[in-house]
């Protein structure tokens, strides 16, 4: 495979700028909460920072997750069965994913990742892994519909979507996401999806806010981003990271403080902010069983199985694509 083959390119302006991420940034922070959607905190950085997130203590989701594949791949094998080509939705450094691609004999494995050198980083070692099974790496925003590779076309799909990621995304983005995804898979595909728990309050806190501050730095990362790729000239020196329980939306916040009275460009636009004024970088909405059926089945997908790990702070949940119906 060529470095291009399996890629889908991100649209690009005539100086190199990705348009939406320009026109997510300069909308975001024109509103009077100012917000950023999460998916932009992964560039190549912030992928590496990431993973760095899910070594440190306090950051549970992935040991869970974890667990519950090592344990179960052979109940994962018998509902799923052989052959499928397996979706990856936003792979990162598909460090989970031997677990699942160990269990159930898949036919093809196809990562969707927007962070494009990381992609293929990931996708080479897992070839490498697994020298028999064939890997397409494709470069894209998975948030929107993606054109698979012509050799997966006629294969079952399963689609693979770890790590909670859905609950970066309010309740609309969620289900318009899993709908895409269904569009993406096909009518027989199936979705390996994890979600996380509630919990108390101080766990999910710590999880966000880890004392080494690589977290923080994470977050931090998205403004270094913008003063980088869109000549901004936002002093992130003069912000902090923070991470609040939204108890009325089930959530955990991370937002971007500013320590003082602040003014500057991002995109030739000029943009002011008080001391103690945030712009809100990501959600992570967390979940009990009546909250995560109907999340999915709003996407057209129907739940079929759910594993836990053994403190019941995670779930991994199996669902198969649904017809849409107008009635019941």
């Amino acid at each position: 495979m060529t470095k291009n083959e399996g890629i889908q390119l991100v649209d690009l302006d005539e100086d190199g700028v990705d348009r939406a991420f320009r026109n997510d940034v300069l909308e975001g922070l024109s509103q009077p909460q100012k917000a950023l959607p999460a998916r932009w905190l992964y560039d190549d950085a912030g992928s590496q920072l990431f993973e760095d997130i899910t070594q440190v203590p306090e950051y549970y989701p992935t040991r869970c997750e974890t667990q519950i594949l090592e344990q179960r791949g052979p109940e994962f094998a018998e509902a799923i069965g052989p052959g499928r080509a397996v979706v990856e939705f936003g792979s990162g450094s598909s460090v989970k994913t031997p677990l699942l691609l160990s269990a159930i004999e898949p036919g093809a494995y196809v990562p969707l990742d927007i962070a494009g050198d990381f992609l293929r980083a990931a996708a080479a070692d897992l070839s490498a892994k697994f020298p028999g099974l064939p890997v397409y790496p494709v470069e894209a925003d998975f948030t929107k519909r993606v054109t698979l590779p012509d050799e997966v076309a006629d294969m079952p799909k399963l689609g693979f979507f770890p790590g909670s990621t859905i609950g970066n995304m309010v309740p609309r983005t969620s289900v318009d996401l899993l709908r895409s995804m269904r569009e993406t898979l096909g009518t027989d595909a199936m979705l390996l999806i994890g979600m996380d728990l509630i919990k108390d309050t101080a766990i999910l806190e710590a999880a966000y806010d880890d004392k080494k501050g690589v977290t923080a730095e994470f977050n931090l990362n998205l403004l270094r981003r913008i003063n980088r790729e869109l000549d901004g000239t936002i002093p992130v020196e003069n912000f902090h990271h923070e991470a609040r329980w939204n108890d009325t939306f089930a959530r955990i916040e991370m937002h971007a403080v500013a320590d003082a009275d602040m003014t500057f460009s991002v995109a030739a636009r000029e943009f002011a902010m008080a001391s103690g004024e945030t712009i809100h970088t990501e959600n992570s909405h967390k979940f009990d069983t009546r909250s995560s059926n109907t999340l999915l089945l709003a996407g057209h997908w129907t739940p079929m199985g759910r594993w836990t790990d053994d403190k019941g702070r995670f779930s991994v949940i199996l669902a198969k694509a649904t017809i849409a119906r107008a009635a019941p």
